[in-house]
């Protein structure tokens, strides 16, 4: 395996040890810490000049000082003379605002892909962007990688595939969905939704025969959880036999977890892109699925020169 150093800030520790793991390397000793302001502090204890870095750090809650510990930890190994840095970002914070939705709003997925180029990363290394399209935000190598194999795995070994129906929870969804029904040979249908504001969703029609089929919403992000309840109340009463969900990234902001358990989901599978919370753990119907080798074995082919996109072929 070629040389290289793995960093962690304090955004899913967890995550960063299970992916160490994997990859059968300590991870490199470095402080991350607040002054008594709650400022960043910094500093690396070991030597880096010359080495391959890979900085693993999400940018969940708290979004601002987890993106402010990854940028601070890039600039710290690009003063220390780190031969390349890759800022490898499970969950990528600010995706959902990627273009202008309303006059005199930001494009906040643009400052934010600024921002860490210009903290000194050469390349960057995410999962599940909600929009594949900020890849061309960043103008330095950017590899967006799909939690799709692993749960296409875990559906094949919970689920009778010849009776799964896999739904978009909406329309702009439904590439993401077709991939996973693609892959193990099942039927589409898609939520057809409307927002009438941020945060909130409302159903309007379900577009495929659900009747006696056991549903699998497939999605990037739950976050408040409305979207899941409502898709999975609709689909029970258009005629589905069970519902669950597969997302990648469980958000699943205040109030989320326990909206879940009380849904009529049969159960919620997330991955551990994002650091587990008590809630979480409490929810009796919150499964979670394993992220560390396909994010590792991404680094390892980073570090070697190998492709990443043969990882889903």
């Amino acid at each position: 395996m070629a040389p290289m150093k793995l960093v962690t800030g304090n955004s899913n520790r967890a995550l960063a040890q299970a992916i160490a793991s994997y990859l059968e390397l300590p991870l490199t000793d470095c402080t991350v810490k607040r002054f008594a302001d709650k400022e960043v502090y910094v500093e690396v204890h070991e030597n880096v000049r010359g080495e391959d870095a890979f900085i693993l750090q999400s940018t969940s809650f708290p979004a601002n000082d987890n993106l402010m510990e990854l940028l601070i930890l890039t600039d710290a190994l690009r003063r220390s003379s780190a031969r390349r840095i890759t800022a490898v970002i499970p969950y990528f914070g600010y995706a959902r605002q990627d273009r202008k939705s309303a006059p005199r709003t930001p494009i906040s997925a643009k400052l934010v892909s600024n921002l860490i180029t210009q903290a000194g990363a050469n390349r960057v290394l995410t999962l599940d962007l909600h929009a594949s399209q900020i890849q061309g935000f960043f103008d330095i190598p950017t590899d967006n990688l799909t939690a799709a194999p692993v749960m296409v795995r875990d559906i094949q070994d919970n689920y009778d595939v010849k009776n799964v129906m896999i739904v978009s929870p909406d329309v702009g969804g439904v590439v993401r969905a077709r991939n996973v029904a693609g892959r193990i040979g099942a039927n589409l249908a898609i939520v057809d939704k409307r927002r009438p504001r941020a945060g909130v969703s409302e159903v309007m029609n379900i577009i495929g025969d659900v009747s006696g089929q056991a549903c699998i919403l497939i999605d990037d992000i739950v976050d408040s959880g409305g979207t899941l309840d409502n898709a999975a109340e609709a689909l029970l009463k258009a005629g589905a036999k069970e519902v669950s969900a597969y997302i990648t990234h469980g958000v699943l902001s205040d109030g989320a977890s326990e909206r879940i358990g009380a849904s009529k989901l049969k159960e919620l599978v997330v991955t551990d892109s994002i650091e587990e919370t008590e809630a979480q753990r409490q929810a009796g119907n919150i499964r979670r699925l394993a992220i560390a080798p396909l994010i590792g074995e991404a680094i390892a082919r980073t570090a070697s020169e190998q492709s990443v996109s043969s990882l889903f072929d």
